[in-house]
């Protein structure tokens, strides 16, 4: 879903006039059911297995999908699009929820970086060889329902890993509808008053190693002079496939350190690699190399982030904790997306570049000031290893 928005649509709505800045804030709107899903959440905690929840979750992503792509690529049909993509977002998080919650309850504590990386390969992967395939075939073949259709029925398939999944045990789905949203609720507050806890609720709303530039890499491609085949490979196969790398190598690396600092580390690189690009020659040959390097933080990033969530979280209502963490997290991408997108469109490529980076790295400030205060007021020694070690 998110792949053929922001590689495919968005190549296609820019080249038919439409400005970064409205795309940007198109994809920005497609995150708002991540940031709000932490809501509904117990509902999938509550109620239909992990499985059914998939299944169903991903028959309503792949139908938007096709609706996505059977709309004209002009400006007219932003309206139309915003709303369908407003629709199936939130299918899709019931899908993300299925599998975080599946996730959780079999995972060991000491495999959790390695199951984050492999979930975040599968995710970002998917994203890139998605859009890319997408691109690819609408500029190959007449009309871009052909690639929508196509990737709605690859979404399809993914229904058959289920076959190699335990169901785990309804904990929350014991007694009554009103007894089991209390025992989300508590089991909810109990993580969120940890410091582990809060602590890892304040680094997924900070916009540390957001990743939200690759949003907007399809839009600008044309600073860098890139064509639209350099642009499906690199956003997608390319992208998926060095991303894929970076979640796994990320991922094994997070179970080796504390998790909380690989993910601010990891933010560091990212930031690094913005400045980079944006100081990097304006050809061809510069947006693939900065793309690419760019794609392998943010697979890092995100093995980052799930490592940082799984160990916060632990089992119970997966769904929900899960939720509220990866909702923190989507908003920095949402509105890091929009911010960007005016810094485009208003001061160039390379203003948006700066902005990133800079946000980035005020965010890591922030964040190791308030793990080093909430450490010296900790009364208890066991909290004190819970969280990142500053200084």
């Amino acid at each position: 879903m998110s792949g053929y928005l922001t590689v495919t649509v968005a190549y296609l709505l820019s080249h038919a006039g439409v400005s970064t800045e409205k795309i940007a804030t198109l994809i920005a709107i497609s995150f708002i059911p991540h940031t709000w899903k932490f809501l509904w959440a117990p509902i999938a905690d509550t109620t239909l297995s992990r499985k059914t929840w998939y299944m169903l979750a991903c028959a309503a992503s792949a139908a938007g999908i096709f609706a996505t792509g059977a709309l004209p690529v002009v400006e007219s049909s932003i309206p139309k699009l915003t709303a369908i993509l407003l629709v199936s977002n939130v299918a899709v998080t019931f899908l993300a929820m299925a599998v975080e919650s599946l996730m959780a309850h079999s995972t060991p504590a000491e495999e959790k970086g390695r199951a984050s990386g492999w979930f975040q390969a599968g995710n970002l992967g998917g994203s890139g060889l998605g859009g890319g395939a997408g691109l690819w075939i609408a500029g190959h073949l007449p009309g871009a329902w052909l690639a929508s259709a196509m990737l709605g029925s690859v979404c399809l398939l993914c229904c058959l890993g289920l076959m190699f999944v335990q169901e785990p045990e309804a904990a929350h789905r014991r007694e009554g509808v009103w007894r089991n949203m209390t025992a989300v609720v508590e089991d909810l507050w109990h993580v969120a008053r940890s410091r582990r806890g809060y602590l890892g609720l304040m680094i997924c709303f900070l916009p540390i190693g957001s990743g939200a530039a690759a949003n907007l890499w399809a839009t600008i491609a044309g600073d860098w002079h890139a064509s639209a085949d350099t642009v499906a490979m690199v956003n997608g196969a390319m992208s998926g496939l060095v991303a894929a790398a970076g979640c796994i190598i990320g991922g094994y690396a997070c179970d080796r350190m504390d998790r909380k600092f690989a993910y601010g580390l990891y933010g560091v690189l990212m930031a690094l690699c913005a400045v980079a690009m944006a100081f990097s020659p304006r050809i061809p040959a510069m947006y693939v190399c900065c793309v690419m390097a760019y794609a392998f933080i943010s697979g890092l990033t995100y093995a980052g982030f799930s490592a940082v969530v799984l160990e916060a979280i632990g089992q119970g209502a997966a769904a929900t904790k899960y939720s509220l963490f990866a909702s923190l997290s989507n908003m920095p991408i949402a509105y890091m997306t929009v911010v960007e997108g005016l810094a485009h469109t208003r001061r160039g490529a390379s203003a948006m570049l700066y902005c990133e980076a800079a946000a980035g790295l005020v965010g890591l400030l922030i964040f190791m000031g308030l793990a080093a205060v909430s450490k010296r007021t900790l009364k208890t020694p066991d909290l004190a290893a819970d969280g990142l070690v500053v200084g």
